[in-house]
Formats: C-alpha cells, sequence, structure tokens
C-alpha cells in the first residue's frame, strides 16, 4: 500500500510519517528523494512511479509530499492523508528549525503557501494543532492491508 502524507512545511507530515510507520513497517521516501533512482529526472520519476505502483500490492511506502506536483506521482488508490497546521504554528516550528530566526522572505514564502493543499481528494485530514497523532494512526493503520 502506498501512502501520500501532503502538506506544507513544518505541518508535522514526517512526525506523522514516522509515528505511523511504527505500527505498518514501510519504507518512508520524502520529496524528491527518488531522484537518486536514476541519472535524469524524467528516469527517476518513471522509475519512482513505477516502483509505487507495484507497492500498491506488495509492501508498504509512505510518501512525504511538500510539493503540489508529487501529488501527481501517487498511484490511483494510494491512501492520501492530509497534514495542516495553523500559519501562526508553522512559523513557530519554522522559526525553531531555523535556530529562533525567521527571515521575512522564509515567513511570506510560508503565508504565499500557507492553503495550497486546501483543494483536492484526501482519505483523511489531520490538523497537527488538535487532531490526535495516534488515533489518526489506528484509522490509517486499519484501512492498510498488509
Amino acid at each position: 500500500m502506498v501512502i501520500g502524507i501532503i502538506g506544507e512545511n513544518c505541518v508535522g507530515k514526517s512526525t506523522l510519517a514516522n509515528e505511523l510507520n511504527k505500527t505498518i513497517k514501510a519504507e518512508i521516501i520524502t520529496g524528491k528523494d527518488y531522484l537518486r533512482m536514476a541519472k535524469s529526472e524524467s528516469e527517476a520519476t518513471a522509475l519512482f512511479k513505477d516502483s509505487l505502483k507495484q507497492a500498491m500490492s506488495d509492501r508498504n511506502i509512505i510518501y512525504v509530499i511538500s510539493e503540489k506536483d508529487q501529488v501527481t506521482l501517487l498511484p490511483e488508490g494510494a491512501i492520501r492523508i492530509l497534514v495542516v497546521a495553523e500559519l501562526d504554528s508553522i512559523k513557530e516550528r519554522f522559526r525553531t528549525r531555523m535556530h529562533g530566526n525567521l527571515p521575512k522572505p522564509v515567513e511570506q514564502m510560508l503565508e504565499k503557501k500557507h492553503g495550497m493543499f486546501d483543494e483536492g481528494n484526501y482519505d483523511f485530514k489531520f490538523n497537527s494543532n488538535r487532531d490526535d497523532l495516534e488515533v489518526i494512526c489506528k484509522e490509517v493503520s486499519e484501512r492498510i492491508t498488509l
């Protein structure tokens, strides 16, 4: 089974992926890590899409997505989880990641990208500010057959 964990920077995608992995034992792939599969981007993308399609029936992959174009790589039937957080929380998490400094251009980028995944078809929506991590992991695990 393939699980796409989709969301903006610093919403809790990796936290959810790592917690979910404790239950379902999956390979976690983040962003464009798949580019290492081949020398050219187009070849790597094709190989990755084939790998995800194959994984639907023989293993678990969690694909952590932070760019809109990466969503299109998910095969039909993949579980899609949207992870969201309030903009102030995202900024604070990013500030912490950057050792207390949030440059104005970075802050503006976060503001511009906020809500970029709101329109879409998702099997689950997880708000990392309000929802219980254990509950979402249990609900997703129950959908996995491998």
